[in-house]
């Protein structure tokens, strides 16, 4: 539970970021980048799978590239049905998805090296 707490924290943190950073991406406090993680992480699991499955012809065709539309997809939804959230612009549609993705996984390291206790996953060698 710990873990899911965390993992939500550095989403949310790592909305913040992406609102600094992407021009279009605007968050309007802290409650809401809350709220928008968990609703980007729920899009993320149920909803995003069924859009990579359907638009696997045009994944295919693009060589993986028409992937960016889908996660842009899920993100400007999230931002739909999130109140203080919003997606406006291509630059937003694109390149706010892949931020995202970046410093979550970025902060998701950090919490997990600091306290492994946590289980939180991550792609990182362990030492022998």
């Amino acid at each position: 539970m710990l873990g899911f707490f965390f993992t939500t924290l550095a989403t949310a943190l790592s909305l913040l970021v992406v609102d600094l950073v992407v021009p279009g991406v605007n968050i309007a406090n802290f409650p809401a980048a809350m709220v928008a993680a968990l609703v980007v992480g729920l899009i993320n699991s149920s909803v995003r799978p069924v859009l990579l499955a359907l638009s696997l012809p045009l994944n295919f065709l693009t060589l993986g590239l028409f992937s960016f539309v889908v996660n842009g997809l899920c993100f400007w939804l999230a931002s739909v049905l999130v109140p203080g959230f919003a997606v406006r612009g291509l630059i937003a549609f694109l390149l706010g998805p892949v931020i995202l993705s970046f410093v979550s996984t970025l902060l998701n390291r950090y919490f997990a090296e600091k306290n492994p206790s946590l289980g939180l996953k991550t792609d990182a060698k362990t030492e022998a």
